[in-house]
């Protein structure tokens, strides 16, 4: 992986974090919408986990598959990541 590990980390270790929060939550048998405000913020620094992770690859891997005339993987890849996020 060619994307900024520390940061990556940081931000998958701060959502694990806040889902272990969201168990303990869950176990204490809290506020619904206190619960779903933190999934959501857990949400977003996995999404912003997922942006660093494919702006390094297409800033790496993809930006290398074009200059060699061979990116039909990678574009492949692409498309299918972004339809998974999109779903």
């Amino acid at each position: 992986m060619v994307a900024d590990h520390d940061k990556v980390t940081r931000l998958v270790r701060t959502a694990q974090g806040q889902l272990d929060s969201v168990l303990r939550m869950i176990e204490e048998d809290r506020y619904c919408m206190d619960v779903a405000n933190q999934l959501l913020a857990s949400q977003a620094l996995i999404r912003k986990a997922t942006r660093e992770v494919l702006r390094a690859h297409m800033a790496a891997c993809v930006t290398d598959a074009v200059a060699a005339q061979d990116a039909g993987k990678q574009i492949d890849e692409l498309v299918d990541i972004f339809d998974k996020m999109t779903r």
